[in-house]
């Protein structure tokens, strides 16, 4: 591997204009503490509004400095921000919708502490990053895997050991099934696959989100606590900070062009990629992982052990208790997994057909 006072319930996405237009700094925390006081509203105090610090300030990339140093390279798509820790085998850690690097908070520093890793995650255009990808960019599930392969070109590493969650799994089976010279080792996280993607449950979200406007209206939704929580319940069992909630629907809340991305993508989920993708993997040469949350909601173990069955050097297990964001409610077991799984020699995984 090579090494390298409307009637909106909140009030905080209001125009670019009349955030950067307050200048008085003690206004500004006044309705900072405004907005926190507003519970019934539905949005989380955010850590970004309990400091007084606006909007439009702090970092363009997950916020959580676990991860590593924040960088930025400029692709064809767009700018893409990503964070970066520790040195020796590379990762890259790929996550899937409305969730960005910081899904993988808490992974990165136990992985870190394991062994000697080069943990690269990314803010992919899932809805959750920072700045939008330019006009025209395609953001659809094999443009994504374009970006990963750009990415590690520019980071000049030629085979990675990827791990993925969610729809960032089905992004690394295409990518698996496409470009396998580029993966070392796969780790899959509960995540779409086959007929899956996007799940069962979504299908009708997405066939309606095909009408003027009804995509753009059901991100938006998200804005409500009727909407954000049941929705973030069904993913982790364990609740979401604030300030990581904060992180995963701000950026797609304030930004229509964010907002943009994250649509696009999910129009251009479809089980022909997921499909595509599994006649290639039974050719991977490859060790993989399939790790599967015991408790997860969207993604049935039965699709897992066949997503493992399809693998010839696959492998499936459970992780207890957790649901489909695994790094959200087993982190510290997902790093010890990921890192007894890369341990283990590759001769080990030899098919026996």
């Amino acid at each position: 591997m090579s090494s390298r006072g409307s009637s909106t319930p909140t009030a905080w996405w209001s125009s670019t204009a009349r955030r950067r237009s307050s200048t008085s700094a003690p206004a500004h925390r006044s309705a900072a503490a405004s907005r926190c006081s507003s519970r019934r509203r539905g949005w989380p105090c955010s850590s970004a509004a309990s400091s007084g610090r606006s909007v439009g300030e702090g970092p363009d990339v997950a916020i959580s400095s676990s991860l590593g140093t924040e960088h930025a390279v400029e692709l064809r798509a767009g700018r893409l921000h990503y964070r970066e820790r520790g040195a020796g085998t590379p990762v890259l850690l790929v996550h899937g919708g409305l969730a960005n690097a910081d899904l993988w908070r808490e992974v990165v520093p136990a992985l870190a502490a394991l062994g000697p890793y080069r943990l690269i995650a990314p803010d992919l255009p899932l809805g959750s990053h920072h700045e939008a990808m330019r006009n025209g960019a395609d953001v659809t599930p094999p443009g994504i895997v374009a970006i990963l392969v750009e990415l590690l070109d520019a980071l000049d590493l030629d085979r990675v050991v990827v791990v993925a969650n969610d729809a960032g799994g089905a992004i690394s089976q295409m990518l698996a099934a496409r470009h396998p010279e580029r993966i070392d080792r796969l780790v899959l996280t509960s995540c779409d696959q086959y007929l899956q993607f996007p799940p069962r449950y979504l299908k009708p979200v997405r066939w309606v989100s095909f009408l003027p406007r009804v995509g753009d209206l059901v991100a938006r939704s998200f804005r409500f606590r009727a909407v954000h929580g049941p929705f973030f319940r069904s993913v982790a069992r364990t609740p979401l900070p604030p300030e990581v909630l904060d992180s995963y629907l701000r950026p797609m809340l304030e930004d229509p062009a964010i907002r943009s991305d994250l649509v696009r993508f999910f129009r251009g989920t479809r089980p022909r990629h997921t499909l595509e993708a599994a006649r290639g993997l039974r050719t991977f040469d490859r060790p993989v992982l399939v790790l599967w949350g015991g408790s997860d909601l969207w993604f049935s173990r039965r699709g897992g052990r066949r997503l493992a069955r399809t693998l010839p050097l696959g492998e499936f297990d459970l992780v207890a208790g957790a649901r489909t964001f695994v790094p959200e409610d087993a982190p510290v077991e997902l790093a010890r997994r990921v890192h007894a799984f890369l341990r283990d020699p590759a001769d080990q995984y030899t098919s026996s057909s």
